[in-house]
C-alpha cells in the first residue's frame, strides 16, 4: 500500500491492495437469500389462506421476488467490489461495508493479537475471517471472507511482523 498525491498536493493513502475470496459473494448472498424465502414463505401463506385479495397478492409477490433478486444478486457483487484489506511493515489496511463504508489503519505496533474465526457457512465455503485486535477505542480490524490458507499465512504473517515491532501495543 502506497502513498499518492492529490491535485493539490496533499499525500493520501492508496486504497488496500487484495479482495476478499470470490467465495465471499456465495458468503454474503446465503443469508439474504435465506431471509427472503421466509419472506416469500409468509406470502405464499397469505395467498393460500385468503383468496379475496389475489391481485394484491401477486403483486406483491412479484415485487418481493424482484427486490430479493436484486438484493441477493446484487449487494455480494457490491460488497465484493469494496472490501479490500492489505498487511504491510507498518500497518494493516481494511476497507468494508456496502451501504456503509468504512476504512480502517491498524498501526502495527499496537496489536495485541491476532484471531481467526470461522463460523459454519465459513467452514463450509473454505473461508475464514481475521480479527486483529489493537489497542484502539475503534475496536479490533476485522479482514472477513478470506480463503483458509490466506487468512493463516496473514495471522502468520502479522504475527512475525508484529513480534519485530517495539511497539507498546497499549
Amino acid at each position: 500500500m502506497g502513498q499518492e498525491q492529490t491535485p493539490a498536493g496533499r499525500t493520501v493513502l492508496a486504497e488496500p491492495a487484495w479482495r476478499p475470496s470470490p467465495r465471499a459473494k456465495t458468503l454474503w448472498a446465503i443469508p439474504a437469500a435465506i431471509g427472503w424465502v421466509i419472506v416469500v414463505i409468509a406470502e405464499v401463506v397469505w395467498f393460500l389462506s385468503d383468496s379475496a385479495h389475489r391481485p394484491w397478492q401477486v403483486l406483491a409477490l412479484v415485487i418481493t421476488l424482484v427486490v430479493a433478486a436484486a438484493h441477493v444478486a446484487g449487494v455480494p457483487m457490491w460488497r465484493y467490489a469494496v472490501h479490500r484489506w492489505e498487511v504491510t511493515a507498518d500497518a494493516v489496511y481494511t476497507r468494508t461495508g456496502w451501504f456503509t463504508q468504512e476504512s480502517r489503519v491498524a498501526p502495527i505496533s499496537r496489536v495485541q493479537t491476532v484471531d481467526t474465526h470461522r463460523g459454519p457457512l465459513e467452514r463450509l465455503l473454505g473461508l475464514a475471517t481475521v480479527t486483529v485486535t489493537t489497542a484502539s477505542s475503534a475496536g479490533a480490524v476485522r479482514i472477513p471472507a478470506l480463503d483458509l490458507a490466506t487468512a493463516e499465512q496473514t495471522v502468520e504473517r502479522l504475527t512475525e511482523v508484529a513480534a519485530t515491532h517495539q511497539g507498546d501495543a497499549t
